[in-house]
């Protein structure tokens, strides 16, 4: 019986074997077969027509994508290599190619590289002091009790629903000379904020932090509440003080979300438009608050440079990719999952 049994499995193998392949006996005595080499063909022809699947549910957004996103940007890649202006609008004069010779009078213009250089130097300083603010805040309400964390919650989110226009009016209205409260409160007089350079570009700055600090708030501290309690108790009974906490354990532990809400917040702040806009009137006494995207709208529609404009909009494209693939980098050699 033990043989019986012992050669019954022997053979059950080779026969299972055979019955799933399908073939005859094997060519060579000896030679051993794969029983399982068709099973393991099908699963391969599953996993080929399932690549298709998740393409297929996304075709309708990735069509939508297209039309709202990659024309646009073919379109204003497209008229900066011509001679577009009002002329050829209206057709008076034919459509000419120009090539690079919108690039090379921009960046001939000495303006060009004045307000590129305040429009670097407004971002960073807005993507500094939104993450700092944020980053506060968002601290804070690991702090404090219910109603005040939703008080603020709440406050804070009303502030990242206002519409920028209604937003920079607002602001523009506290810090009048005339009947602005903020000027009365502080004894400032009849100080205008929007005469000066670093004053107008610093009552920008205000709003565009107050607009956009929730973002980063309420992203912080969804990332703080992730973090064991256990960590922040065994920080604590090292002695370790709250700056020191969040250096040492909190900051390292959000560094994805921090990446994240970092170069979203330079995206965002590297483009403004509405606030310097509304808020200095089209750009400033004399231009003096002029950044990239309030360049281009005055070059393409208050001089109609179409041509130049687009060039401007081309620069302000590759600037913000070639942030992003930096930002990027960073995280795969960080080895970060975002």
């Amino acid at each position: 019986m033990p043989g019986s049994a012992a050669s019954g499995t022997a053979a059950t193998p080779g026969a299972a074997g055979w019955a799933t392949a399908g073939s005859g006996p094997p060519g060579k005595p000896g030679r051993r077969e794969r029983p399982d080499r068709r099973p393991g063909a099908a699963p391969a022809r599953r996993g080929r027509h399932g690549g298709w699947t998740p393409w297929l549910y996304l075709a309708p957004a990735l069509v939508a994508l297209g039309a709202l996103l990659v024309y646009p940007v073919y379109q204003l890649g497209l008229i900066s290599f011509l001679e577009y202006t009002q002329a050829q609008v209206s057709g008076g004069e034919p459509t000419s190619f120009r090539g690079l010779g919108n690039y090379a009078d921009l960046f001939r213009d000495p303006q060009f590289w004045q307000v590129l250089l305040a429009t670097v130097l407004f971002a960073a300083a807005c993507v500094v002091t939104t993450l700092a603010v944020g980053c506060a805040l968002a601290v804070l309400l690991t702090r404090v009790r219910a109603v005040p964390r939703l008080t603020l919650m709440l406050a804070a989110l009303g502030a990242w629903a206002t519409p920028a226009v209604t937003g920079s009016t607002v602001w523009v209205f506290l810090f009048d000379p005339d009947y602005g409260p903020v000027n009365r409160v502080f004894g400032l007089g009849d100080f205008s904020w929007t005469y000066g350079r670093l004053s107008a570009f610093a009552l920008v700055l205000f709003e565009v932090v107050w607009c956009s600090f929730p973002f980063v708030m309420v992203t912080v501290y969804a990332g703080i509440r992730a973090i064991p309690s256990e960590v922040l108790e065994a920080a604590a009974l090292d002695g370790a003080s709250q700056w020191r906490t969040w250096r040492s354990v909190t900051a390292p532990v959000l560094r994805p979300i921090l990446l994240v809400v970092t170069i979203q917040s330079v995206i965002w702040d590297f483009k403004v438009f509405t606030q310097i806009y509304v808020m200095t009137n089209g750009g400033g006494i004399a231009g003096q608050n002029l950044v990239l995207n309030v360049y281009a709208y005055q070059k393409a529609f208050a001089s109609s440079q179409y041509s130049l404009g687009s060039a401007i909009g081309v620069v302000m494209l590759l600037i913000l990719l070639a942030v992003t693939l930096v930002h990027l980098r960073i995280v795969r050699r960080q080895g970060e999952e975002l």
